[in-house]
């Protein structure tokens, strides 16, 4: 519970109706203790920490100014959400953020009626808002919408093509705008340094107060804008607004753009919400601010403040100490710089995601070839493939969960063309504390039923490398799909040997079933198929399968069984049973892999066992389905 003595207004404010009973002046001493409780409660467990911070003064104006959840308020991507839910009903509970049946790290609408849309990816929220606007223009509701982006989610095409709808909706005679505020918080970064020319341009824009009253003045006394006279002015203001702002981009795409303004000065902020509050059409509201603000040392590292682990507050993030293991995501940056060490023809490219998928070496040592194209996924697939036409060889790194994203790209720019494109999967399958948004259960399915892509799962960190190896010499679409974190601990050569496309390894010769295991899950079929005496295959490849080895081992055993860390639903199991099917095999066939659902935020081996895919899970539905293998145990030795 929180301190009543250390937080004496905060503790009395358990939802935005609360705060809005304290008189203006004391909104800069709330402001203090959220930051404060913040920082106290991260330190805690973890979680997203600079990017709250940075928004604390927004957050507590809001709330204050705006009737929510009556009036909308629409988050981007969500990592600066914390302040929002401590405010909003769940204060004493933020401890939990990230663990199982705790708070969501991003909003969530089934979690509080103060979430207005659910989040996870960037870039949603002008879209979301303006489809809120828009329909609660149609019934005439006088309800406020309220979109905050980042500058770091503005790099994506969603969010322009978003402006230029709500900007464009009152052009014509008789067409409605739509009445919305859009607030551009930025602060230069996202999780890394923003790059790309919208930065730049952001970078150099001014704000003008004496501009916005002449406007305003001036709508007033012209009326009806579609008139000659209101269209000249328009135009005026435009070409002098130029003198003073660099760009008028979001003017020239409809909005009527104010700012920037220090986005931590409580009291100037709060005087342009009002304004605006009570303005027509879009707006677009521009604020400065810090990634990390209140708290020096995320101040001053604003990439490893972005999420962090627990730590102590007066010490900040202390390295630990010792050898560790690698997870996948260091095995992929140490494959990436030595085979770029050997062939000239490699390029990486990154869609804003440098540090967590282990680019960070590659674009110090080969900044030439080191492509990050900012939160545009899209864009990234479609950049690959005008590199291949061309001769190079792309590597795009991306996680499972954003390249859905580029999926469109991938069949029609990549996959069509049969381009030479390799795709470093990061977080396939169960991710964990993150929850649904970044899940990556679906990938198998949605690769595996694209013509031309070799689509690869390693079982471990030594064959993650030399997949990646065999993806980059093999000429077409490859992608390889590897898991967040660690593996089982296999050492890693240091050679950049291939494997044979198709093939799949036999790791255990035993008997009754086959238990046909793919990627990650590989460790967890072994330890019950030595358990229980049975065959177990590390499949590899779910395109192409291996199908020579299939069709024997389904005439020789009694069953086959799937495991993947993927959607039953089209997974990497369908592919076996397709097969099966088309040569008029039947036998029983058990598929185990993840549930037809969206599983919520937990530990990555939480949500294993809920799936049934660790060990005692495995075990437990092969004796479901087949009991006399308790009674059989193990007959036959590894391959």
């Amino acid at each position: 519970m929180i301190d009543p003595q250390r937080y004496p207004r905060l503790s009395r404010i358990l939802v935005p109706a609360d705060l809005r009973q304290f008189p203006e002046e004391e909104l800069p001493a709330i402001a203090e203790e959220l930051r404060a409780y913040l920082i106290e409660q991260v330190a805690l467990v973890g979680g997203h920490f600079g990017a709250g911070l940075g928004v604390i003064e927004l957050t507590v104006a809001l709330h204050w100014l705006y009737e929510t959840p009556v009036d909308r308020l629409v988050w981007d991507v969500g990592h600066q959400c914390y302040p929002h839910k401590i405010l909003t009903g769940r204060r004493d509970e933020i401890h939990t953020v990230k663990q199982k049946d705790g708070v969501a790290p991003f909003p969530k609408r089934e979690e509080s009626e103060y979430d207005t849309f659910g989040v996870g990816h960037s870039s949603t929220s002008i879209s979301a808002a303006l489809g809120m606007a828009i329909a609660l223009q149609q019934v005439n509701d006088e309800r406020k919408v309220v979109a905050v982006i980042g500058d770091g989610a503005m790099t994506a095409g969603m969010a322009f093509e978003a402006l230029a709808h709500a900007g464009g909706m009152g052009s014509d005679p008789g067409s409605i705008e739509p009445n919305l505020l859009v607030i551009l918080n930025d602060n230069q970064m996202s999780i890394s340094e923003n790059v790309g020319g919208v930065t730049r341009m952001l970078g150099r824009l001014t704000g003008s107060r004496t501009l916005n009253a002449i406007r305003e003045g001036g709508k007033k006394l012209l009326g009806d804008k579609h008139r000659a006279p209101a269209r000249f002015v328009k135009r005026w203001e435009e070409h002098w607004k130029g003198m003073f702002v660099p760009s008028t981009f979001f003017e020239e795409v409809g909005f009527h753009y104010t700012g920037p303004i220090d986005g931590h000065d409580l009291p100037a902020l709060l005087a342009a919400l009002k304004t605006l509050k009570g303005l027509k059409g879009p707006q677009l509201l521009h604020i400065i601010t810090t990634k990390g603000k209140g708290y020096e040392l995320a101040e001053g590292d604003q990439i490893g403040y972005h999420a962090v682990g627990p730590f102590d507050p007066e010490k900040g993030l202390v390295s630990k100490s010792g050898t560790k293991k690698p997870t996948y995501t260091d095995v992929f940056g140490e494959w990436l710089c030595d085979m770029a060490a050997t062939e000239p023809k490699l390029l990486g490219i990154t869609p804003a995601m440098r540090e967590g998928s282990g680019l960070v070496r590659f674009s110090k040592e080969y900044p030439q070839r080191y492509f990050d194209v900012a939160i545009a996924e899209q864009h990234a697939v479609t950049l690959a493939a005008g590199m291949a036409c061309e001769g190079a060889k792309p590597v795009v790194a991306i996680y499972s969960t954003f390249l859905q994203r580029g999926y469109d790209q991938l069949v029609h720019d990549v996959a069509i063309q049969n381009l030479d494109v390799l795709f470093a999967i990061d977080r396939g399958g169960v991710v964990g504390p993150d929850g649904a948004t970044h899940a990556g259960n679906l990938d198998l399915s949605y690769l595996r039923c694209v013509p031309n892509m070799v689509v690869m799962a390693p079982a471990d960190e030594d064959e993650c490398r030399k997949m990646l190896s065999t993806g980059y010499h093999y000429r077409g679409p490859a992608a390889v799909r590897y898991p967040r974190g660690t593996g089982p601990g296999v050492a890693v050569q240091p050679t950049l040997d291939t494997l044979p496309v198709g093939k799949a390894q036999l790791r255990r010769r035993g008997s009754k079933l086959a238990l046909l295991a793919f990627g990650a899950i590989v460790p967890a079929a072994e330890q019950v198929g030595e358990e229980l005496g049975l065959t177990v295959v590390n499949m590899r490849f779910v395109r192409p399968l291996d199908r020579a080895l299939i069709l024997e081992l389904a005439r020789s055993h009694d069953g086959i069984v799937t495991l993947e860390d993927n959607v039953v639903a089209g997974g990497a199991g369908s592919g076996v049973a397709e097969l099966l099917a088309a040569e008029n095999i039947q036998l029983p066939i058990l598929h185990l892999g993840l549930p037809d659902e969206f599983q919520h935020h937990a530990s990555r081996e939480q949500l294993l066992a809920e799936a049934g895919l660790d060990a005692n899970g495995i075990r437990t539905s092969l004796l479901q389905r087949w009991p006399g293998l308790a009674a059989a145990g193990p007959r036959s030795a590894a391959v």
